[in-house]
């Protein structure tokens, strides 16, 4: 028999319902681990100057990656396939999906919801298969941030939406997209994507070569979704994607995978509005270190 008092838990699930709650927590969080952004950025020097990183500009002192703690990659893959319902309802519901958490939670658990739309369990049931790749190819060592991976999982991820899943705008029959509609109003045109995509392919290798010249991993992994969620490489499904690239690659890296909050829908639109807006990423890239998963779903103290 166990002791109970020596037996290990899980830590308890502390979801924010506001974003109110979530803004005190990553307070909390500053003060435990860091007050304030690094004075030298993950490539040294002078802090406050603009870098370019694949489509995105993006200054590195404006960030602390160091909130962004060390987490072994196997208890990270355990906690992560735990809080898979948590994960997909958050993703779902920033594209406006309107499944409760309860009813993600009964929908991957083999149960059909009623009085939902069959587009909207879809997505749900692709974001957790899209998850659920990236976490195999984390686990037997071959997951990496290269167009091959990204294209399986949008392969996925988008099934059920996107023109041509699985791979870039105009490498298939068809050409054209990649606008994208601002939260707080008016377009913003796609980038264009060169006979058989080719443009778009050969923005994907300078972004790739790019990242190679950041040393932190995890300024690697939140500036690939930033300048991916620009670039708009797929007819759709671009966010949640990049989101699931983004977070396979801290966690082989050994670090804590970074959870877009629901609750933080608002600053989130922000700042990608300002992204797309002015194709500056320093904003989006900050918002990201602030959302470290275990932080913002579990107690940790």
């Amino acid at each position: 028999m166990s002791d109970d008092k020596n037996e290990k838990r899980a830590p308890e699930q502390k979801w924010g319902t506001t974003s109110r709650d979530f803004a005190r927590r990553a307070a909390e969080n500053r003060a435990r681990h860091g007050a304030g952004p690094s004075t030298r950025g993950p490539l040294g020097g002078d802090a406050s100057r603009q870098l370019r990183t694949g489509r995105i500009t993006w200054r590195p002192g404006a960030a602390n990656f160091e909130l962004i703690r060390p987490s072994d990659v196997e208890l990270s893959l355990f906690r992560l396939k735990k809080s898979l319902p948590e994960l997909v309802w958050n993703a779902a519901a920033l594209e406006g999906n309107t499944f409760t958490l309860p009813q993600v939670q009964t929908l991957l658990d083999g149960v059909t919801v009623g009085g939902k739309r069959l587009e909207e369990a879809e997505q749900i049931l692709a974001l957790s298969e899209g998850m659920n790749l990236m976490i195999s190819d984390v686990r037997d060592g071959t997951f990496a941030l290269n167009k091959e991976t990204s294209d399986r999982i949008h392969g996925i991820v988008a099934k059920h939406e996107a023109i041509e899943s699985g791979s870039f705008r105009g490498e298939g029959s068809v050409n054209g997209g990649g606008a994208v509609r601002l939260a707080g109003g008016g377009t913003v045109g796609g980038d264009p994507t060169g006979e058989g995509g080719e443009q778009l392919q050969a923005d994907y290798t300078n972004l790739l070569a790019a990242l190679g010249t950041l040393r932190d991993p995890r300024a690697r992994a939140l500036v690939y979704f930033a300048s991916a969620t620009r670039s708009q490489f797929y007819f759709d499904g671009n966010k949640r994607t990049a989101r699931i690239m983004m977070t396979g690659a801290l966690i082989k890296s050994g670090f804590e995978p970074v959870n877009i909050p629901y609750a933080r829908q608002e600053e989130f639109n922000v700042a990608l509005d300002e992204l797309f807006r002015t194709d500056d990423g320093t904003r989006l890239i900050d918002f990201l270190t602030t959302c470290t998963m275990f932080d913002t779903m579990f107690d940790t103290r």
